[in-house]
């Protein structure tokens, strides 16, 4: 039986284990930022609140938690390190406003060239990934000055993803809205919520799977 005070708990430890709070955590995810606080976590009636299914999937997908492992952390025990590498990962990383530049990637969309810095990821990811560091506050409060998104140009992109948006002449931030009929539907996101973006066939769209705040 999974008890309330459990499931709680082994959310906020995959938050610590990453350096983040509750709420950097959720956004991480894509969630609403207040969705893990503690406020949220029984109702003004005083029952208790869960989080719901999808979002223990986006917080085990954006983590690289295992279903064993995240099982395993309910029933008290510490996480099962054979099933998360211990290994940081070096990825290429770039200022957003640098991935403008001619060079950085290839006719693919993949990132390449020498312009790049190399970052320390605590974890393990795909090869293809690459981490953003944000220069501009054009994301605020969703991606703040100096938060570090780590990108991958190979995940599949749902509705709701955050995603990286590259063209030759601009580099952005936004939201995954919908699908339309050629293509994804986007919008804004930070001081430019509820800007509509549309999206030509020429464009590079890569998810955002992971943010340090």
């Amino acid at each position: 039986m999974i008890r309330h005070r459990d499931l709680w708990q082994a959310l906020d430890t995959l938050a610590a284990e990453r350096g983040l709070t509750p709420s950097g955590l959720a956004r991480a995810a894509g969630l609403d930022v207040t969705a893990f606080n503690p406020s949220k976590r029984v109702t003004p009636a005083g029952r208790p609140r869960w989080p719901g299914t999808e979002s223990l999937a986006r917080v085990l997908d954006v983590t690289g938690t295992t279903l064993e492992a995240f099982s395993r952390m309910l029933d008290g025990h510490a996480p099962h390190r054979a099933t998360r590498p211990a290994a940081r990962t070096r990825l290429r990383m770039s200022p957003l406003s640098h991935l403008e530049l001619d060079g950085m990637f290839d006719s693919a969309g993949l990132p390449t060239g020498r312009h790049w810095d190399a970052w320390d990821l605590p974890g393990a990811a795909e090869s293809d990934c690459y981490a953003v560091l944000v220069d501009t506050d054009a994301f605020d409060p969703v991606f703040r000055v100096g938060a570090t998104l780590v990108v991958s140009p190979g995940a599949a992109i749902r509705r709701h993803d955050r995603v990286v948006l590259h063209r030759p002449d601009a580099t952005l931030c936004a939201i995954v809205r919908d699908r339309g009929d050629d293509g994804m539907v986007l919008g804004g996101i930070g001081t430019q919520d509820g800007l509509d973006i549309p999206t030509l066939r020429t464009d590079h769209l890569h998810r955002i799977t992971m943010a340090f705040l």
